[in-house]
């Protein structure tokens, strides 16, 4: 009998699916969630209202303008942007907490979080307790002088994602270059980086070159290294109603996540009733073997004939030199790298030869590698060959977690690209030089994990994290935190206290209190996955002497320099906006939006239409990609990182509703459990040079040989300094020993 990996339910499993609501089964209980929800905000529920209603989603990069989008009727929420609800509606922290650090030292970021809102500006001077408060006067006096007084190349920027919009990216950047300095970067660098190196060279464009109604009556979506289900909860919608379309799922994914499997959409009755079958099937590729999944289903795809010649012939370079390559890559070592056999590889190419239309989707889990670059190039080439870009129904969709995180690096907040997405050149520097009027640098930048070595290294005197917390995000955690205590004077800019901010600094730190996005001076724009540029108003709120991100970045720049702040410009939301029309071409228009709902999808629905590429020759390039050089020791496991729930470093509950597991399961299959002897709940250690991390077995359906832990709390038993040679992205994957622990 021909072995099949489509997804089959038995008589069981479906008697148990007619359960309404799911009652029984694992899975999310959005309804109770919303009530909780509901209760927490009850001292600020009218504002917590006018956030939901009239603001544009600060959750994942999907794009919900209060509760309706641009792809499905009706009005739809998730639990994602409900529970960042509360760093909206928050109160003030009693500052007098931080006096003294060492209790709060004791307290972990959730509990941090609770505290409440940064209030007013604050300085923790070297050898100190803790913060006092000081004035905006003081603050911007003492660090204006501070970076008066430092070389632009020892001073460094860097831009979460939490929350911000493209204003606050733009002004970034541009105080970080009126400085003098290219050293700002964005979050972008450790999640998706890789995708827009490879993209840009492949395809000529950086962002998803499709829209999610392409989702819509498509033969085939295909997930990679993606779940969606839990990253980006409203597409279980879209993936519902494709579905209904006759839209096949397929995932090419080490774990079968469950959300992906079988998923519960609150706002369709029948789906919130009975739950949806997502998934159609399920490739348990081995992690990190995706390069070599994809080159087996090509090798089988061009011997077949199995493409759209006439695409590749009119649009396309670097075929020929593809085929050549892969008719030379030994089927035995693609099977090992991939953990999947040839028959396996067979199937999957025979489902993209039936599927005149594909949209590919792709994650973290094809990024976050040594090779992450080649791992997109290797779906880029597949849809290359099978003519799935620029025109409906199809596309390549690098799908975002993080509200606005596309727009970073085309507002220019990045070390290794101006406005615009334009390269560092001494070309573009003079460009941009003419229309800023004051001289930009022309060097690359350092990209995000750069500046934490240079810490370590002593290079830098002068570091501003707006948001984020390298101590949580990046491998090694003990070096991240010696790394950052070695910099003179670190800045904090923030909504809310994070355990980073409690490393002391070789002369002060300090705290600068940020409206949030939906408090922001003049409203703001932010940019989702498939490139709408959306506007959400100003909803006015005062908490302590909280200040616009983009403002306060503004006046230390201005600060620094107020004898070039005529140069300067941007001194509202509005002309900003305007300006970022003329510097951002392909922007043209945000200075037109003006109200909930008001938004803009720059380049049209498809980038790359009709096969017409902006690359040099106007066409796609194919790239050779070589297997990733990969040794695993006899009885070692590959380990990577997941996400539970969470919202990044934000975690929101102890238990994954999805799949039932805590925060420090290991989740392992059936049969290498069986191998060690052990059982759900078992207590194991996962060892390597670098230290231990302890946890219990969670079996689950994952490819042999692999493990995952949840993310920040397994970044100890990863490796610093291993990144993707394309976008700078971390390497979040190990391999490891297990030791069996006695019961505790």
């Amino acid at each position: 009998m021909k072995t099949t990996h489509a997804v089959r339910r038995t008589f069981r499993q479906k008697l148990k699916s007619c359960a309404p609501f799911g009652i029984g089964l694992t899975k999310p209980k959005h309804f109770r969630d919303m009530l909780h929800i509901v209760w927490k905000n009850r001292d600020n529920l009218p504002y917590a209202w006018k956030v939901i209603t009239r603001g544009v989603c600060d959750g994942c990069a999907l794009g919900v303008a209060g509760l309706h989008d641009w792809t499905v009727k009706g009005p739809h929420l998730c639990m994602t942007r409900l529970n960042l609800l509360r760093l909206n509606t928050v109160s003030a922290l009693d500052e007098r907490l931080l006096a003294d650090v060492s209790k709060l030292e004791k307290m972990d970021n959730a509990q941090l979080r609770e505290l409440g809102r940064l209030p007013y500006p604050m300085v923790r001077e070297k050898g100190a307790p803790g913060f006092r408060r000081i004035s905006w006067d003081e603050a911007n006096q003492r660090l204006g002088a501070k970076v008066r007084a430092t070389d632009p190349r020892r001073m460094a920027f860097f831009v979460t994602a939490r929350g911000v919009t493209n204003e606050i990216y733009y002004m970034a950047q541009k105080a970080a270059r009126f400085l003098g300095t290219n050293h700002v970067d964005n979050a972008a660098r450790i999640c998706h980086s890789p995708s827009g190196a490879a993209m840009k060279e492949a395809l000529g464009v950086s962002a998803t070159t499709c829209s999610y109604k392409d989702w819509y009556g498509t033969d085939l979506v295909i997930f990679f290294g993606s779940n969606p289900a839990n990253d980006q909860p409203v597409s279980t919608k879209y993936l519902h109603e494709s579905k209904k379309l006759g839209t096949k799922v397929v995932l090419v994914n080490p774990y079968f996540e469950p959300g992906m499997k079988k998923y519960w959409v609150p706002s369709n009755a029948d789906s919130a009733l009975f739950g949806t079958n997502i998934a159609d099937y399920w490739f348990p590729v081995s992690q990190g073997g995706d390069i070599a999944f994809l080159s087996g289903v090509m090798k089988i795809l061009f011997a077949e004939g199995w493409v759209d010649q006439n695409f590749i012939d009119q649009h396309t370079t670097g075929f020929e030199e593809l085929k050549t390559h892969l008719a030379s890559m030994d089927w035995e070592a693609l099977e090992k790298d991939a953990g999947l056999d040839r028959a396996t590889m067979q199937e999957f190419a025979e489902l993209i030869r039936d599927a005149k239309n594909a949209v590919l989707v792709w994650s973290m889990g094809i990024t976050q590698h040594p090779f992450g670059g080649d791992g997109v190039q290797a779906i880029l080439n597949l849809a290359l060959a099978r003519g799935y870009i620029g025109r409906d129904k199809n596309g390549v969709m690098p799908i975002r977690g993080h509200s606005s995180v596309q727009g970073g690096a085309e507002m220019g907040a990045y070390a290794t690209a101006f406005p615009g997405n334009k390269s560092i050149t001494p070309e573009n520097a003079e460009k941009l030089s003419k229309e800023y009027g004051f001289p930009i640098p022309d060097w690359q930048g350092m990209a995000a994990t750069e500046m934490v070595e240079a810490c370590e290294r002593g290079e830098l005197d002068f570091f501003y994290c707006l948001g984020g917390n390298f101590l949580r995000t990046l491998p090694e955690p003990d070096y991240v935190r010696d790394a950052m205590s070695r910099v003179p004077v670190r800045v904090h800019q923030d909504i809310i206290l994070t355990d980073q901010m409690f490393i002391p600094a070789q002369e002060a730190v300090f705290l600068l209190p940020a409206k949030t996005r939906y408090e922001q001076d003049d409203g703001g724009t932010e940019t989702s996955t498939e490139r709408r540029v959306m506007f959400t108003p100003e909803i006015p709120r005062q908490v302590g002497e909280a200040k616009a991100e983009w403002k306060i970045l503004r006046d230390l720049a201005l600060a620094a320099y107020p004898e070039k702040a005529s140069l300067f410009g941007c001194e509202t939301g509005w002309k900003m906006r305007e300006e970022i029309a003329r510097v951002v071409p392909f922007y043209d228009g945000v200075q037109h939006l003006r109200k909930t709902g008001d938004a803009f999808q720059y380049g049209g629905p498809h980038l790359c239409a009709e096969g017409h590429f902006p690359t040099a020759d106007g066409r796609g390039h194919f790239r050779n990609v070589l297997l990733p050089p990969r040794h695993r020791e006899e009885g070692e496991f590959h380990v990577s990182t997941r996400r539970g729930k969470q919202f990044n470093t934000l975690i929101y509950a102890e238990i994954d509703p999805l799949n039932n597991a805590p925060r420090d399961a290991i989740l392992m299959s059936p049969e290498d459990a069986a191998h060690l002897h052990v059982v759900t709940g078992d207590r194991i250690a996962l060892v390597n040079a670098l230290g231990r991390y302890e946890g219990r077995v969670h079996c689950a359906p994952i490819a042999h040989g692999n493990l995952q832990v949840h993310w920040p709390e397994g970044n100890n038993i990863i490796r610093k300094g291993v990144v993707d040679a394309h976008g700078g992205v971390p390497d979040y994957n190990a391999y490891v020993r297990v030791e069996k622990l006695q019961a505790s």
